[in-house]
């Protein structure tokens, strides 16, 4: 059997990283969280096999997040699905190295289809 994929969540919403969590952790992922995008920058030995990131989060745009990720040998593979409230900015996401976006708010569904086409 295999291990449940690892998902990572950052956001500075606790209320929408506690829906998440809950809809992963039952569909069997195993679930990290952070409100602070300067943790996932710190990402050392228990990288996560999906990143879900907030794009504004308090003191660091989750672009610039990702665009450190994406140019790290050790973390550069990681798939990022980025989340904003602003519909506008997909374009601004992608070209940060975002491998998907998510306007909030968003189905769940969509959000576990996603999820399954990249891990």
């Amino acid at each position: 059997m295999t291990p449940p994929k690892k998902i990572m969540i950052a956001d500075d919403d606790p209320g929408i990283v506690d829906a998440i969590e809950m809809l992963l952790e039952f569909e069997g992922y195993q679930v990290t969280s952070t409100v602070d995008g300067a943790d996932v920058l710190d990402l050392k030995d228990e990288l996560p096999d999906l990143l879900l990131l907030d794009i504004w989060m308090s003191g660091e745009d989750g672009r610039d997040i990702c665009k450190k990720l994406k140019q790290l040998e050790a973390t550069k593979h990681i798939p990022v699905i980025m989340i904003s409230a602003s519909r506008d900015i997909k374009e601004s996401a992608m070209a940060a190295g975002a491998d998907e976006f998510l306007a909030k708010p968003f189905e769940m569904n969509e959000l576990l289809e996603k999820i399954r086409v990249l891990t």
